[in-house]
């Protein structure tokens, strides 16, 4: 099985930027379809992002498209969270999550697709 530890959180102010990182062990990231989720104070989980086993195809949620880049660098065994032009209400803890695939091109935004979770990062925007 894989392990999964992120980093990159902190405080910024709105519109400014930051790059999540998720780092893997155990077993080689490729092997993982990869996605980023948020739970804000008092709301459910979310899904953010995803990124296919290749890399080739991602998906966001219509409230981060344009603003967050997700990407991947298999040899590294990383996977990153690029956060541009960010708003208050992106104030969650960010968790990375992986998903065992036999397809290199499939992305996943179903939360109980994804066995495999980091113990997640606090980002905080402030206004």
């Amino acid at each position: 099985q894989v392990q999964l530890v992120e980093s990159g959180g902190g405080l910024v102010q709105a519109g400014g930027s930051q790059r999540l990182s998720c780092a893997a062990s155990g077993r080689t990231l490729s092997s993982y379809i990869m996605g980023w989720f948020r739970q804000a104070p008092g709301k459910e989980r979310e899904f953010v992002a995803t990124i296919s086993r290749s890399g080739t195809s991602t998906y966001y949620t219509d409230s981060v498209k344009g603003r967050f880049t997700i990407s991947r660098d298999n040899a590294k065994n990383m996977v990153y969270l690029q956060m541009n032009t960010l708003k208050p209400e992106d104030t969650a803890v960010y968790y990375c999550a992986a998903r065992s695939s036999v397809d290199y091109r499939t992305t996943s935004r179903t939360l109980g697709d994804y066995a495999y979770w980091g113990q997640g990062t606090q980002v905080t925007v402030s206004s």
